[in-house]
């Protein structure tokens, strides 16, 4: 399957903010936890023009602890500052002001000796659909400022939000690059749900994914699904399709004829996954030239 997927309004969101970037003084880029490479927008770079960046791991209580602190270290060594949060229940958000200030502090020293004491910062927030870019501006303002919602393509224009803080926000749409040239981004990006399930083959996906898992966290699965055999009598790892088909018997989802309903299972699967019903994993891996 060739995973790809980048609508009209994504063109028209990327010429927005190179149109805009001339005004800001700091990007914040949100990563997903789980998949923190595949998540990274290539095309950010060009369209942001070298400006300070600072990364923030978003759903962080989704993802894997010990692999988050790899990816976190991993960008530091890279001279880019980044954290994890929690935009939800708040977790690590009392801190993403002093980092922009941190990310910033040439351009305030700029302001100051040019008297501009009470200028206020003015911040991209940037992302892929699905991040969660505007749950993270209405927890950072403390009001529902941004559109929300747990499907991509929520937020369709450019927002300024003001905060107290010193900070000017501008929200932009989450926008995805023309073309995937690894596979497995696309693949990646549709398992968390950056990528419209409407255009996806979601139970040939699902075998991926079940294939994926069993490779990385082959407990998350196990553990989950205690009647179903993982393994061949040889000790050979099954499928994804074959695995898929004997839990969705033991979930008794059945259609006419009493065959199992794999269709509704592997939407199943994914609603799990992505609501960290199977645990905290992280599916993105450092490149072993990049650790």
């Amino acid at each position: 399957m060739n995973i790809q997927w980048y609508p009209g309004h994504m063109t028209k969101a990327k010429r927005m903010m190179q149109e805009t970037i001339k005004l800001i003084d700091c990007v914040v880029e949100l990563l997903d936890a789980r998949t923190p490479f595949s998540s990274q927008n290539p095309d950010l770079p060009s369209i942001t023009k070298g400006k300070p960046r600072l990364i923030l791991m978003t759903k962080m209580d989704l993802a894997d602890p010990a692999r988050t602190k790899e990816w976190i270290e991993y960008f530091n060594k890279q001279g880019i500052i980044a954290m994890e949060i929690n935009a939800r229940d708040g977790k690590n958000m009392n801190k993403v002001a002093g980092l922009i200030n941190e990310v910033c502090k040439e351009r305030l020293e700029r302001n100051r000796l040019r008297g501009l004491i009470n200028k206020p910062l003015r911040i991209m927030v940037v992302g892929i659909p699905n991040v969660g870019k505007s749950t993270f501006i209405n927890k950072l303002v403390g009001k529902a400022s941004a559109k929300t919602g747990n499907k991509p393509g929520v937020t369709k224009g450019k927002q300024w939000i003001k905060i107290k803080k010193g900070l000017e926000l501008l929200d932009t749409p989450g926008i995805l690059w023309p073309r995937f040239e690894d596979k497995k981004v696309g693949y990646h990006l549709a398992y968390i749900g950056s990528i419209k399930d409407d255009i996806l083959d979601t139970e040939s996906l699902s075998y991926a994914l079940i294939d994926h898992l069993m490779d990385i966290y082959p407990m998350a699965l196990k553990s989950q699904f205690q009647n179903v055999d993982f393994l061949t009598t040889d000790g050979i790892p099954r499928k994804g399709h074959e695995i898929l088909e004997d839990i969705t018997m033991t979930r008794n989802l059945l259609k006419e004829g009493k065959k199992p309903d794999t269709s509704r299972m592997a939407k199943v699967v994914f609603d799990e996954f992505r609501a960290g019903k199977y645990g905290r994993l992280t599916i993105d891996t450092i490149p072993a030239d990049k650790a």
